[in-house]
């Protein structure tokens, strides 16, 4: 066996709840509670329920919940490819900081809730298969240097298979041939590519990350029943990183592993936009609060960013709202008009709104000398008609590891997510999933 996949399995094989600290079991429970809050948002829009039918049509006969306010419940591969979609339906679901092309919650709570659900599991048992996932996925994150964007994969519908499918493999008290098989497998599962960001056709970006939990359900399935993968399949010659990637560490896969927790680095967003659009309108929101100008009285607006944001989330006149959700052009003129917290902000009309699109064709992005490919950080400097010129540093918004939301932040968001539904009802269920441990089955986490 490889001393680096098989070291991922033996660890992921070797987590148990009563080991993990409190912090880390919170930070779990807050991106299980907020990815839930994503998916019931995600179940209400055109491109969602075209997935549902089809997971409806080709999974019935199940005990896994599709998140969507009714229907029967359906197989475990197909509720995690709906649930998976519907979390990154909206822009809406957890990252990490630094980004490493991983998405804990919309790749690893439906594939472990599926089973879960499939496997009458509890509440501890979700939130250690949420944690053996992350500790794995986001290594393998981090060890692609976010290199399998640049040559034009969506990351995370590359990565994500490998989390997924330890996630399963944990609920599935795997050995580590298993736990190592499953890796194997899930490997042969990576895909998605980034064309959709300069092209038509942004439905397609959603469906990455439901195919990335289905596929760690698959591939934890098949090595369930003995089927087996490649035992190098992170760092072999034909392997995930040579392949995927145009450039890679490979220390990165075991740095730290059993000591640090990189689940702590996950970041909860606020806006329903991309990740590198939330300095941005942060510091647009901060100076326009303290500044009180509006739309009309701006000239210019430039950012200074990384390299990532002037070239790939640079989109200066989106052609509808998945792409507009994509640009920081098109974000920060929003936050000018409409308050971006509130996902209802980001619709047609607002793609449509001549105001917003008139303020984002004055948006200039730049490449700050010496900014590193991962490092989110932004200089928002607005120009006046009036002459003056504000400027705004920003290093790390709300929701970030070092500045995360409280109780109160991630309940607004959850109840903004969930706002189409009873109001209590939801109230309940936010205080049930943030007690999750406590649960002895997850068949109450449906809609």
């Amino acid at each position: 066996m490889n001393p680096t996949t098989r070291h991922l399995a033996d660890y992921a094989v070797a987590v148990r709840y009563e080991d993990l600290p409190p912090m880390v079991i919170q930070r779990a429970k807050d991106c299980i509670t907020d990815t839930v809050g994503a998916i019931i948002c995600g179940a209400d829009l055109p491109w969602s329920k075209m997935i549902i039918a089809y997971a409806r049509a080709n999974g019935a006969r199940g005990n896994s919940f599709i998140l969507d306010a009714g229907g029967e419940p359906v197989r475990a591969a197909s509720a995690a490819l709906a649930n998976g979609a519907l979390a990154h339906a909206f822009e809406l679901d957890n990252l990490t900081k630094p980004g490493c092309g991983v998405h804990p919650g919309a790749t690893l709570v439906p594939a472990a809730l599926a089973v879960a659900q499939e496997r009458s599991m509890s509440g501890r048992d979700l939130v250690t298969a949420f944690v053996a996932g992350a500790e794995v996925m986001i290594r393998i994150g981090r060890a692609t240097k976010h290199t399998n964007e640049a040559r034009g994969f969506h990351a995370p519908g590359t990565t994500g298979p490998f989390g997924a499918a330890v996630a399963v493999g944990k609920l599935r008290s795997f050995d580590a041939e298993r736990m190592t098989n499953a890796l194997g497998i899930a490997g042969s599962l990576a895909g998605g590519l980034l064309e959709f960001a300069r092209s038509d056709g942004a439905m397609v970006k959603r469906l990455h990350i439901g195919r990335a939990a289905e596929g760690g359900v698959l591939a934890a399935s098949l090595a369930a029943e003995g089927f087996t993968g490649p035992s190098t399949v992170l760092e072999g010659h034909y392997g995930f990183l040579r392949v995927f990637c145009s450039d890679y560490d490979l220390s990165e896969l075991t740095c730290g592993l059993g000591e640090t927790y990189l689940t702590m680095t996950a970041m909860i967003k606020r806006f329903a936009c991309h990740i590198t659009a939330h300095n941005p309108v942060e510091a647009m929101l901060d100076l326009k609060e303290e500044h009180g100008f509006c739309g009309a009285d701006i000239a210019s607006i430039a950012v200074l960013g990384n390299e990532r944001m002037a070239r790939v989330n640079n989109i200066p006149t989106p052609a509808d709202v998945m792409l507009a959700q994509y640009s920081i052009p098109f974000s920060v003129a929003l936050s000018v008009y409409r308050d971006p917290r509130d996902p209802r902000s980001f619709d047609e009309s607002a793609v449509r709104d001549p105001d917003i699109c008139a303020l984002a064709q004055r948006v200039a992005i730049g490449v700050a000398e010496g900014q590193a490919s991962g490092d989110l950080a932004c200089t928002l400097t607005i120009t006046l008609k009036d002459g003056r010129v504000l400027t705004r540093r920003a290093t790390g918004f709300r929701g970030t590891p070092e500045r995360p939301l409280d109780q109160a932040g991630l309940r607004e968001k959850f109840m903004l997510l969930t706002h189409r539904l009873d109001r209590s009802r939801m109230e309940h269920l936010f205080e049930r999933l943030q007690q999750v441990e406590m649960e002895r089955d997850l068949n109450w986490i449906r809609v």
